[in-house]
């Protein structure tokens, strides 16, 4: 059993994590995870990706403390590769990611929701990065996406202080964009989702691709990249498609190429 599960409704891949009983991560579940995610880019009928956790209690505790139990370095080593390598193949997913997290997000768990692009709460859930409780430290990108999104103080709090937080908190500190209801998380997702199949599936990839550099190109370049890009999507189909849908007054048909 790998822990990963993949469907797909229409234009939308739904991953959930499946291990049972708090949907802990493996070594096999985030290979598998890096896996899918590269397989749904190179699907052209896949456009968003919604991820989750099985049940009503987690979305994911994080890492089987099992596997670092031994105090093996070269175990640990592997580890926090094969957790980099599953959480950057999520960061850059090709179309749109989001994070239905159903309830408690920690360590790993919330490390998994912030390499997606959006994230939506349920109410009743609560997040936290206590990896140093436990004499480790944040290793799938947390340390730095959890800077990102929320500041350095509130990432000191969360990391260094072990402080664990409710979705309204989450919400106030720019963690995660919308609280739903117990139990509506996913259908949430699916919403917003489904409204990514009106967009061009190229002009998505591209627009996420330029926001992303944000955090490590300056100003000057990139604006050139944007111009550079905008020139290049009439290299695709969709971009004529796209157009002339409008100006015909139809809905355009997105072939992702």
């Amino acid at each position: 059993m790998s822990g990963i599960k993949v469907e797909k409704q229409g234009h939308v891949a739904v991953v959930t994590i499946t291990n049972p009983p708090a949907n802990t991560w493996t070594e096999e579940s985030l290979t598998r995870l890096a896996q899918e995610v590269e397989s749904l880019n190179d699907d052209r009928d896949i456009f968003a990706l919604v991820l989750t956790g099985e049940g009503e209690k987690f979305f994911s505790a994080g890492a089987d403390l099992n596997m670092f139990a031994s105090g093996d370095k070269g175990v640990a080593s592997t580890l926090a590769h094969v957790f980099g390598k599953a959480f950057t193949a999520l960061a850059n997913f090709r179309g749109v990611s989001i994070a239905a997290i159903n309830g408690y997000a920690m360590g790993g768990g919330l490390e998994a929701a912030m390499a997606c692009d959006i994230r939506i709460i349920e109410s009743q859930a609560q997040v936290a990065l206590p990896e140093a409780k436990v004499g480790l430290l944040p290793c799938g990108l947390g340390t730095q996406t959890l800077t990102r999104l929320v500041g350095e103080p509130w990432a000191k709090r969360l990391i260094l202080c072990g402080e664990r937080i409710g979705a309204d908190k989450a919400l106030e500190i720019g963690l995660v964009e919308e609280v739903t209801e117990t139990g509506n998380a996913f259908a949430a997702a699916m919403t917003l989702a489904e409204q990514v199949a009106d967009q061009s599936p190229v002009s998505v990839a591209s627009s996420k691709r330029l926001i992303q550099a944000t955090r490590s190109t300056s100003m000057e370049d990139a604006l050139y990249r944007e111009r550079e890009s905008f020139v290049e999507l009439f290299d695709y189909d969709d971009t004529t498609e796209g157009v002339n849908a409008f100006l015909e007054k139809r809905k355009p048909n997105w072939k992702n190429q």
